[in-house]
C-alpha cells in the first residue's frame, strides 16, 4: 500500500485547475507535482497544424509549464486562424521555406514537429541547426538510419530530441509498470497488445508510402511495440510475423494494412501484437505474470484510460495525455527531469529498430533476431 501511495503522490499532473476526463473515478490527494516542476515555461512552436496539432493546441491551453508562441505551417489560411485563436503574434508565424529565422527568435525554445512521417527527419535536423530544442511526433523517422541521423544532428547541436510518447506519462499506464518494477505481477510471461482501427479517406497521406513510410505499423502499431517494451519491461530478442491484405486497391505495395507480430525476450516472455488499419474495437494491452495480471482497456486512445489487475480496477487520476505530457517534457528540458519511461531520441530508435525488423520478418517469412 506505501509504495503505491509513494506512486499515486509522484504522478505530475499538468496543473491544480487541469480539467479531469469521465466521472466516478477516486479522489486524488496525492501532490500536485513533483519537485522536479519547474518554474519556467517552455516556450513552443507548434510545426504542422493538422488534426493531431489541434489536440496538442488545446491541451497545451491547460499547461503550466509549456505554452505555444509560434507556429509553422505551408497553408497561410491556417497561420492566420491558429494566430488569433492561440494568441501568436505574427512575428512568431513562419513557413517551410523560412522556418529556419527561429534561430534569431528568442520567443521560442523549442518546436513540436507534427508533420508526416517522412518529413520528421528533415524537419528535426533544421530545427537542431537553428538551435532550438525537438519535440517529434511518433515514429521518430522512416528508418534507422534517419532516426540515428537526427539523433546526431541533435547531439551535435546541444539540444533535446523528445518523442512525442504521451503514454509514458499516463497514471494507469504507469501504475502497472510500478507493479511490474516491485514485483506484484511476479516474473512477466507473457504481453498481448492490439492496436487498429478502420481508416478512412483512402487519399490521406498515412496511405501514401512515401509520406508515411508503411501502413499500420508507422501509425498505430508503434503504440503495442512501444507498449510491450515498457510493459514487459525488456527489450525483444527476435521477432517473426505476417501480413494480411484484403484490400490491395486501397492499401498499396508498402502499405500494409494488417499486421500480426509476435516478439521473444531472453527471460523467456513472449509477446503477440497486432496492428491494423481494417478493425475496430483492438484498443488492448494484456500482461500476465506468475502472480497475476494487469488489463488496459482503452490503452492507448485519448480518452480515459481504464485498467484492471488481479488485485481489482486501477483507480488512477484521469488526464489530458498530451496536457501532462507537455508539462512533463518541459520539465525534462528545462530542469533535467528523467522520466519513469524514456523519451529520448535513442528511445524512439529502439521502436525503428523493431519496426524494421517486423517489416523484414513479414516479408521473409523468417524469424529475425535483434
Amino acid at each position: 500500500m506505501n509504495s503505491r501511495r509513494k506512486f499515486l503522490q509522484q504522478v505530475t499532473l499538468a496543473s491544480a485547475g487541469l480539467p479531469l476526463l469521465g466521472t466516478g473515478i477516486f479522489s486524488f490527494t496525492g501532490k500536485a507535482h513533483s519537485s522536479f516542476r519547474t518554474d519556467k515555461v517552455l516556450r513552443v512552436a507548434l510545426m504542422g497544424l493538422g488534426g493531431y496539432a489541434r489536440h496538442v493546441a488545446e491541451a497545451m491551453n491547460h499547461c503550466r509549464s509549456a505554452k505555444i508562441t509560434g507556429l509553422i505551417s505551408g497553408t497561410p489560411e491556417k497561420l492566420k486562424s491558429w494566430s488569433a485563436a492561440y494568441n501568436v503574434p505574427e512575428k512568431n508565424c513562419y513557413n517551410y521555406q523560412n522556418f529556419d529565422s527561429i534561430k534569431n527568435n528568442p520567443d521560442i525554445d523549442a518546436v513540436y514537429v507534427i508533420t508526416p512521417n517522412a518529413l520528421h527527419h528533415d524537419n528535426t535536423i533544421r530545427v537542431a541547426l537553428a538551435g532550438k530544442h525537438v519535440i517529434c511526433e511518433k515514429p521518430m523517422a522512416i528508418s534507422v538510419k534517419e532516426g540515428r541521423e537526427m539523433i546526431d544532428a541533435c547531439k551535435k547541436a546541444g539540444v533535446h530530441l523528445l518523442v512525442g510518447y504521451r503514454m509514458h506519462f499516463e497514471p494507469t499506464t504507469l501504475e502497472v509498470v510500478r507493479m511490474r518494477n516491485e514485483g506484484e505481477l511476479g516474473a512477466i510471461r507473457f504481453f498481448q497488445g492490439l492496436c487498429g482501427f478502420r481508416i478512412g479517406n483512402p487519399t490521406q497521406w498515412r496511405l501514401d508510402r512515401a509520406l508515411a513510410g508503411g501502413g499500420s505499423l508507422m501509425d498505430i502499431g508503434i503504440y503495442a511495440i512501444n507498449g510491450c517494451r515498457y510493459m514487459v519491461g525488456e527489450e525483444p530478442v527476435w521477432v517473426t510475423a505476417q501480413e494480411t491484405k484484403t484490400d490491395p486497391v486501397k492499401f498499396k505495395p508498402g502499405v500494409d494494412e494488417t499486421l500480426q507480430f509476435q516478439f521473444g525476450f531472453k527471460s523467456g516472455a513472449a509477446a503477440s501484437c497486432l496492428s491494423s488499419y481494417n478493425m475496430n474495437n483492438l484498443d488492448r494491452f494484456f500482461l500476465n505474470g506468475e502472480k497475476g495480471f494487469a488489463e488496459m482497456r482503452p490503452s492507448t486512445g485519448y480518452g480515459p484510460i481504464k485498467g484492471r489487475t488481479h488485485k481489482g480496477e486501477i483507480q488512477a487520476p484521469v488526464v489530458v495525455h498530451q496536457t501532462v505530457q507537455m508539462d512533463e517534457m518541459a520539465a525534462i528540458i528545462l530542469d533535467g527531469k528523467q522520466p519513469l519511461i524514456p523519451v529520448d531520441g535513442e528511445e524512439g530508435l529502439r521502436d525503428l529498430k523493431i519496426i524494421e525488423a517486423i517489416y523484414k520478418a513479414a516479408s521473409t517469412g523468417k524469424k529475425i533476431e535483434l
